[in-house]
């Protein structure tokens, strides 16, 4: 480059390789006129010599209503074959943080409607959520019901960036979605999908959930909507820098991640918050490598987390989804001063009683149930009816199960674990608590079970 146009650092240079639009973005200058860029497609079949062209700009890409039931790539383009993204509304996906100013500091609870999470874990309006769970212990369906829940309780968008996973699920996810009207392709859909997999280079798995969070702050900042925001995985977006960073020659720092790990997440989770406008609320699925909590990368991300969802295996086992663990799940927000005396009284009393129970379990397995006190064997006995009652039928699963979703209130769901708590459905069969919404449902599933064993 001639070294008064030397382009600006994070400045996008487009180039042609194979009759196809290679986009680079700036990372170092090296002397006065030549770069240093990071390509965010594959780079094989360039050769020196080709021509470079400046935008002027950093990466833009395509936001707004038009988005929503599409998916794109990291750059913006579309990639589900259904033609150009209509809008003519582009931005930037390097931006600063809101200011102070700007963001709104009041803490509130965002209900989700999903009874375990509200109750014993609520998110924050504009919160950052970290969703840990191994495989097949239904994450995935829990994303799902969050995105239809948000649309219908709070009419909000939501936005999916799938960050260095595996194609064959953001696939899944999609045709998923169909399914379950979360996207109609001729018809509202309720959200936009980013995509950059594992078989991106580096460099488009660093930038993809910054082109996702980057729709998602045009509508809480045009539309003031309160936005969903899903990543899967923030992990890979640190273990895509950290490869980047390598590229780039940078000396690594412990563990051979990048030495800006904090700065990079960092400038992202900010970008994530409420304004007086509108909410970014995000979801994270964190993968955690080697099962090591300490390890840089997850110890990284829990330091900017608001609320965690521990989706446990022992749980999934047992029947009960979604498989949230009660005592495992943890949020800022259960604070008196925050969600009430009485939503907080509720839910350490159901924790408490849930963790007797845990440890009265190995008694009950070498001795038996008939060796506990009368005390006791009430606990054993309410601790298993609040554990069912935790289960939900899902609307997204509603295809699988044939159960009817249900989506409950949160002064539905503080009622109704005061009531079991209480002892008002002493009387009524553990099954009457499995898979249903409100108490009043779980009552009226007891007094039929009993008038079938009754009538036999």
């Amino acid at each position: 480059f001639d070294g008064a146009k030397l382009p600006a650092i994070l400045n996008s240079l487009e180039c042609q390789n194979n009759n196809q639009k290679l986009v680079l973005e700036v990372s170092q200058h090296l002397g006065e006129n030549v770069v240093r860029c990071i390509a965010m497609d594959g780079t094989e079949g360039l050769v020196r010599g080709a021509s470079v062209q400046d935008t002027g700009a950093p990466i833009t890409i395509p936001v707004g209503p038009a988005t929503l039931g599409r998916i794109m790539n990291v750059t913006g383009d579309p990639i589900d074959e259904r033609g150009p993204i209509k809008t003519d509304k582009r931005l930037p996906i390097h931006t600063e943080a809101p200011e102070f100013v700007e963001q709104s500091t009041s803490a509130e609870v965002l209900a989700t409607g999903i009874k375990v999470v509200d109750l014993l874990a609520p998110y924050a309006r504009g919160g950052k959520i970290g969703l840990f769970g191994g495989a097949g212990v239904g994450k995935t369906v829990f994303i799902q019901e969050l995105i239809n829940n948000i649309a219908k309780a709070h009419g909000g968008y939501s936005v999916f960036t799938g960050v260095g996973e595996r194609t064959r699920e953001g696939n899944d996810l999609y045709h998923e979605m169909q399914e379950t009207s979360v996207i109609q392709l001729d018809g509202e859909s309720k959200v936009a999908l980013v995509f950059g997999q594992m078989n991106e280079p580096p460099g488009a798995r660093a930038r993809v959930a910054l082109t996702g969070l980057t729709v998602a702050e045009y509508f809480r900042d045009e539309e003031g909507q309160d936005v969903l925001l899903f990543i899967d995985n923030i992990f890979r977006f640190t273990q895509a820098g950290s490869e980047v960073s390598a590229l780039l020659g940078r000396i690594p720092s412990a563990v051979g991640y990048q030495p800006t790990l904090a700065v990079d997440m960092g400038g992202m989770q900010e970008r994530i918050t409420t304004t007086q406008k509108g909410s970014i609320t995000s979801v994270q699925a964190v993968y955690v490598p080697a099962d090591d909590l300490t390890d840089p990368a997850p110890a990284t991300t829990f330091a900017h987390l608001d609320a965690t969802t521990v989706l446990s295996r022992g749980i999934s086992e047992l029947g009960i989804y979604p498989a949230v663990d009660p005592l495992d799940s943890k949020s800022r927000m259960l604070d008196p001063r925050v969600v009430g005396q009485d939503h907080y009284d509720t839910a350490t009393r159901v924790q408490q009683i849930l963790q007797e129970y845990k440890s009265l379990q190995d008694i009950i397995a070498i001795l038996g149930m008939d060796e506990l006190s009368e005390a006791d064997k009430l606990t054993v006995e309410r601790a298993r009816k609040i554990q069912r009652f935790l289960s939900q039928p899902f609307t997204v699963a509603q295809v699988f199960t044939g159960i009817e979703g249900k989506l409950v209130d949160l002064k539905e769901t503080i009622s109704s674990f005061k009531a079991i708590l209480s002892g008002e459905g002493d009387n009524l069969p553990e099954g009457a608590f499995y898979m249903v919404g409100d108490f009043a449902s779980a009552k009226a599933k007891g007094e039929k079970i009993l008038a079938e064993l009754e009538s036999q």
